[in-house]
């Protein structure tokens, strides 16, 4: 038979009421005897029903985390980061794979809603609308995107292009090719915004292909379109695409970084790993995904404040081999930091203290 709070509460030696307020309640409960409750549980090999806990304090210590691809190794490190506070709060994390559309996406936050405390919507697809009614019914909060009315997280995006920017702009190249991602991503018409904002500011000339599905084969498929629109430094959309580019043009002869200087984003484990390494804006992934845990379950215990402008996290320029100077120079860095003349060098290190 399987272990009871009466039967925890005996060899406790206290009521079973104490027993169910040291798991749903535990602050209205004697930090020795919570102690004592949870030792004599963890021995007998009780374990906490979460529906029948949720029945008592109308909570299921669930938290919805919804990524839009779940192979895409960004999320990685936010699930790791949402996990981690989640733990710290007595939740876990349920994964929520959209799988880049936005009707499985609002099929299976449905599925989820009634069984969660709270959502995190991370690279969300959904409209800003359906956002927002899906907040009018849990805690929500969204990483990656500005929603008006919704607590969000977001990168100091333009600061990591104003860096990547700047970055080439010294290696002496006068022109960027924007690799796009998914056209529903927010972030990728933040990027290219920010991009064509910092072109016209620097003397950068600058053009767009794409849109590209954010993963590695969608990067091979834009290296062929960029051999017919011959470009000397590209900024993908993320890292996944910009290995793909590199790859694609290594396959036509386009060498990496001698003919071609390429920059991503996010800065994943395998922008380090690839030949050459990949130059790109890191972003602090783990963190964001403590932040949002952190948002929504203060949200559901009612301590959250009300929503203001979106959390901005700061980012960095990671420098790899991956970047070179113009062709007719055919040298290129070694992994570092590269030393940039004048506004470009303002521009290349913008982010080091980012915007809040």
């Amino acid at each position: 038979m399987p272990v009871t709070i009466y039967d925890v509460a005996r060899a406790a030696g206290v009521a079973p009421s104490t027993v169910s307020r040291a798991f749903s309640r535990p602050g209205r409960v004697n930090a020795a005897t919570a102690e004592r409750v949870r030792r004599t549980a963890e021995e007998l090999g009780y374990r906490v029903n979460p529906l029948a806990r949720a029945l008592v304090t109308s909570r299921t210590h669930l938290v919805a985390l919804v990524v839009s691809d779940v192979a895409n190794p960004f999320y990685a490190e936010i699930v790791r980061g949402a996990q981690a506070a989640a733990a710290r709060a007595g939740s876990t994390v349920l994964l929520v794979d959209a799988q880049e559309s936005d009707r499985t996406e609002r099929a299976a936050v449905e599925r989820a809603l009634p069984v969660v405390d709270g959502v995190v919507l991370a690279g969300s697809r959904l409209s800003d609308a359906a956002i927002r009614v899906l907040a009018g019914q849990k805690p929500v909060v969204v990483l990656n995107r500005a929603v008006a009315g919704v607590p969000c997280v977001v990168l100091d995006t333009a600061a990591g292009v104003r860096a990547a920017a700047g970055h080439l702009l010294a290696l002496g190249h006068d022109a960027v090719t924007y690799v796009a991602g998914p056209e529903a991503s927010w972030a990728d018409g933040v990027r290219w915004r920010a991009l064509r904002e910092v072109g016209a500011e620097l003397g950068l000339r600058v053009q767009r292909v794409g849109p590209f599905a954010p993963d590695v084969d969608g990067g091979e498929r834009a290296a062929g379109e960029l051999r017919t629109r011959p470009a000397s430094a590209v900024l993908a959309y993320n890292d996944q695409l910009a290995i793909g580019v590199v790859r694609g043009l290594a396959r036509s002869g386009v060498r990496v970084p001698r003919d071609v200087s390429v920059v991503g984003f996010d800065n994943i484990p395998a922008a380090a790993l690839v030949t050459p390494g990949l130059t790109t804006v890191a972003a602090p992934l783990h963190a964001q995904g403590e932040a949002a845990a952190r948002a929504v379950l203060a949200a559901v215990a009612g301590t959250a404040p009300e929503p203001g402008p979106p959390a901005v996290l700061p980012v960095r320029l990671v420098v790899r081999a991956s970047t070179g100077h113009r062709s007719r120079n055919r040298t290129s860095p070694a992994s570092g930091t590269t030393k940039v003349p004048g506004s470009a060098r303002r521009a290349a290190t913008s982010t080091d203290a980012g915007s809040r």
